[in-house]
């Protein structure tokens, strides 16, 4: 965990999340890369009109300038080095062509979520980032004074293609000195018997060599609720689920587990890639 990056709009959900990167580079002596995108007039120059699009493009850079000037000044980011982009472009290839750029190992980032019919056509962009990144985002929603995690779910159908996110789950459950608690939702559609189940969660971890953690298989409606009903009992510190990335009208018909817990869950939350 060398390099995190924090994709800001300057609100108080993006300071929550930089709050926990600092207090990661910290601890894992990591750099940040503060990454700010905004929609400014020169994207689209009008050759007629070209120079009148000046004042305002200097008006927002120097904006985001004064706005990142203040938010170095806090206290927090103290002994900690800090990249700061602007980027001219408000789009989610921006943050996956700078996590190429920058070799990012990590994504943190501020969501309060969407539900109902704004989460349906609009989605948080958070949702948006996970459906997208091929390095792993962790997800805050609320301020952190102290950002530890003990209890960390690691919730899957534990099936094949799933392995390779387990690896990275493993890899930072060991980073953060963690429980990791092996969760399999049982419902109606998926219905296994307890053995089956633990038989199948058993085969898919056999080999690794991290022994700190528990198996759960947990009955209930559905398995966003069933992931948020079993954190919710132990007190997870942190969710952890892989993604599909769908795209399109896939995604519109299919949707994802990972995005949907992105947007309703209060704890903080890390997708993996498939």
């Amino acid at each position: 965990m060398n390099r995190i990056l924090v994709p800001t709009d300057f609100s108080e959900q993006a300071e929550n999340a930089l709050k926990v990167a600092a207090m990661l580079a910290k601890t894992y002596n990591a750099e940040i890369y503060l990454l700010h995108m905004m929609e400014i007039p020169m994207q689209h120059p009008d050759p007629g009109h070209a120079e009148s699009d000046i004042p305002e493009t200097l008006f927002f850079m120097n904006l985001a300038r004064k706005r990142f000037e203040n938010l170095m000044a806090q206290d927090y980011l103290e002994n900690i080095t800090i990249h700061e982009t602007v980027k001219a472009d408000i789009t989610f290839d921006e943050i996956k062509d700078s996590c190429n750029e920058f070799n990012i190992d990590l994504i943190i980032m501020g969501s309060h979520g969407a539900t109902g019919i704004k989460e349906m056509f609009v989605g948080s962009n958070a949702e948006k980032v996970v459906r997208s990144s091929e390095v792993p985002v962790l997800v805050i929603k609320n301020e952190h004074h102290n950002f530890k995690v003990s209890n960390f779910v690691f919730a899957s159908d534990f099936k094949n293609d799933n392995k390779e996110t387990y690896k990275q789950a493993v890899k930072f459950a060991k980073a953060f000195g963690s429980k990791i608690h092996l969760l399999l939702v049982i419902t109606s559609g998926n219905f296994l018997t307890s053995y089956e189940a633990k038989s199948r969660v058993n085969d898919f971890i056999s080999g690794q060599d991290f022994d700190n953690y528990t198996i759960t298989i947990h009955n209930d409606h559905t398995v966003e609720q069933g992931v948020l009903n079993f954190s919710k009992d132990i007190d997870a510190d942190l969710i952890g689920i892989s993604t599909h990335g769908r795209q399109g009208i896939a995604h519109f018909f299919n949707g994802s587990i990972s995005e949907d817990l992105v947007n309703h869950a209060k704890r903080p939350v890390i997708t993996f890639k498939i």
